[in-house]
């Protein structure tokens, strides 16, 4: 092999052996995972810090989650691989000083610890506020759903299970209809034999199936779950996916995600608000602008921020089933606050005429008695007068509306802020984006995803050693 560069004899021994330190150039990352998790007082963040007085010594809480945050940062979600990696890679090593927990230790520490977990994201929030990445100022909400490890066929809901009885059923008829029909046609005995045998499986199935819908009816979403008992059928772009709702609140200034949420519900309707104000506590500002597509329109929750003093850009959506049916929309009856009356096409006033409560809402209604004799009620309602209904604090509303007027650009800004984090993690992740169950699990898995996430985020925008000398500092 003359003419090439050739390797060291792995048979050679040396007198001075290198060191690992040696094998880590210092602007590898593992070194801020080092350093960040040495800096931290785990004992404040819920982690298991003292020895047990007696029985076999266990790994230091640090140790371990050096190991599971080099793991997300790195793509080795997997506690077994996670195990392997740390008996061979050199990175890990010096990491870890050669230890190497076996894969059920690894998995039972983040199962134990997740709310240390979240914590320990939070804290590299607060370093990221010391680096100057945050501008504190405006953050993007976005909810993206994570598919569960319960696949679709192991998840029942009542439409799903009716199908599926239907289908049985039918298939039990058809068979039975086939053995009547095997005495006139004279069938063999094994064909015959094949056809009861397919309809005695088929009502064991459909023995199941029942068992199942019992189960499911009794669950208070009536739904189930059969290997993640936490996970949900969700509408995801068109298509059903079983998994979790995973929520998020980007900084506008570096795409660095400052908090974040999992529920298994599918709608992100009533995130809104939750979701801006831990924004606002974490960034530590009295004043904060959020902004978030049309899915989290909700009246209660822009009211809640208002009053948090969270300035919320939000698009109404637009679901008049007048304007379907070809008649005139509530945004043709302008609202005269002085007289509190309502202005039709027509001109005509719609005047208060009782208060009633909906679900918790202080309701006002409008009408006039002018509508049976007006030129335009073909084109207005089919009733006999045309009502309109608004909320006590409909005004909010109309605020919100207004803002995202003068402001067009936000929903702009939004799409490319939030969108940037959610489609990394993704990558990242692979086909398989969760590999634990429940609510709890998943909720620390995403934890270290974003902690990953956030960590390769500021390395790559001031690099290794200015993150060292400030946590150092």
């Amino acid at each position: 092999m003359s003419g090439f560069i050739e390797g060291d004899d792995r048979y050679q021994a040396t007198l001075f052996p290198e060191r690992l330190d040696d094998y880590v150039g210092e602007d590898d990352p593992v070194r801020v995972i080092d350093v960040f998790i040495d800096d931290l007082d785990i004992s404040g963040l819920g982690f298991k810090s003292e020895p047990a007085a007696t029985g076999r010594p266990g790994y230091h809480p640090k140790m371990m989650l050096k190991l599971y945050v080099y793991g997300y940062l790195n793509r080795v979600q997997s506690s077994r691989r996670l195990e392997r990696e740390a008996q061979r890679n050199i990175e890990l090593m010096w990491l870890t000083g050669r230890l190497a927990p076996d894969f059920k230790t690894l998995a039972d520490f983040r199962k134990d610890n997740g709310e240390a977990i979240r914590l320990v994201c939070r804290e590299f929030v607060m370093l990221c506020k010391k680096l100057n990445l945050l501008s504190a100022k405006l953050v993007a909400i976005d909810g993206s759903k994570f598919k569960a490890v319960n696949s679709r066929d192991r998840n029942f809901t009542r439409a799903k299970m009716k199908r599926r009885l239907e289908a049985v059923e039918s298939s039990i008829e058809r068979y039975l209809t086939e053995l009547d029909e095997a005495d006139e046609r004279e069938l063999d005995d094994d064909d015959a034999e094949t056809l009861k045998e397919k309809v005695s499986k088929l009502k064991e199935e459909l023995k199941r199936l029942k068992k199942l819908e019992a189960r499911m009816l009794e669950a208070p979403d009536q739904q189930l779950s059969l290997t993640d008992p936490d996970a949900r059928s969700m509408n995801s772009r068109g298509t059903g996916v079983v998994g979790y709702n995973v929520q998020s609140a980007v900084d506008a200034k570096h795409h660095l995600v400052v908090t974040h949420g999992v529920s298994n519900l599918g709608s992100d309707r009533g995130q809104l608000s939750t979701m801006a104000e831990e924004a606002q506590t974490v960034l530590g500002v009295e004043r904060l602008e959020a902004v978030a597509d049309k899915g989290y329109y909700n009246g209660e929750e822009l009211l809640a921020c208002e009053q948090a003093n969270i300035i919320a850009y939000v698009p109404k959506p637009r679901t008049s089933p007048n304007k379907a049916k070809g008649l005139y929309d509530r945004s043709r009856f302008k609202y005269l606050k002085r007289s509190d009356t309502y202005r039709c096409p027509a001109g005509e006033r719609l005047t208060h005429r009782m208060t009633t409560t909906e679900q918790g809402k202080t309701i006002r209604r409008y009408w006039s008695s002018a509508c049976s004799g007006c030129m335009l009620k073909p084109k207005c309602t089919t009733g006999k007068e045309r009502r309109i209904s608004r909320w006590e604090h409909e005004d909010v509303l109309e605020r919100a509306e207004k803002r995202l007027k003068k402001r067009p650009e936000m929903m702009r800004a939004r799409r490319s802020l939030v969108e940037h984090p959610f489609g990394t993690l993704k990558s990242w992740a692979g086909s398989t984006p969760l590999l634990t169950k429940t609510l709890p699990g998943v909720s620390t898995e995403i934890s270290l995803h974003v902690l990953a996430y956030n960590m390769k985020r500021a390395i790559n925008l001031v690099g290794t050693q200015k993150i060292l000398d400030t946590i150092r500092a």
